[in-house]
């Protein structure tokens, strides 16, 4: 038997069934599912020092488990001294049992760490089901060793789902476990 990530099995086995009856769904298909988490990371200084970009990458590497990719410039903007084509950030893309545990380790270590932290905000999403968060320090995933951080910097986490609208988006994420601040009883 392989393994099966724990919010997964939470999926299959709790989150489908209250969907279906919250949403009248006719089909299991019909339940909206995370497709994948973006995780992205600017770096500002980039043109001015490259290291920082390697920095970025290592980190995001180790905070999401799998190797990250440099985002490069789409075109040149003299007033920011940047040219086409220059490293100017890092990305990831998770899916499957990656995205799971990554999804995991997220809501039940990495935000409780986060100061004075009362929830994540519900206006985030997108109007067709997707729902982006930004981190303000990356200090706070445990992955992080604090003596080998040069600047805290912050990333930002997209959540691509399947959903048709908001709502059924913002339930999905909810029953999922993401901690909102305005958890009102629908």
């Amino acid at each position: 038997m392989s393994y099966v990530p724990t919010i997964k099995k939470h999926y299959q086995e709790e989150v489908i069934p209250k969907m279906m009856e919250k949403f009248q769904y006719k089909s299991v298909m019909e339940v909206p599912k995370l497709t994948k988490i973006a995780v992205n990371r600017g770096v500002g200084g980039a043109t001015q020092d490259k290291k920082l970009v390697d920095h970025a990458l290592e980190e995001l590497t180790m905070i999401t488990g799998q190797k990250a990719v440099p985002t490069k410039a789409r075109q040149s903007i003299s007033n920011f001294k940047l040219r086409e084509d220059v490293v100017i950030g890092a990305k990831v893309t998770l899916r499957h049992n990656m995205m799971y545990e990554f999804l995991d380790r997220f809501v039940n270590v990495a935000l409780p760490r986060v100061r004075d932290f009362r929830g994540i905000n519900d206006k985030s999403f997108d109007g067709r089901g997707n729902y982006s968060i930004g981190i303000k320090e990356q200090i706070i995933f445990p992955e992080i060793n604090l003596d080998k951080v040069n600047a805290i910097t912050g990333l930002d986490i997209s959540f691509v789902t399947t959903a048709k609208t908001d709502v059924e988006a913002l339930e999905l994420l909810k029953l999922l476990g993401l901690p909102f601040k305005n958890q009102r009883n629908n």
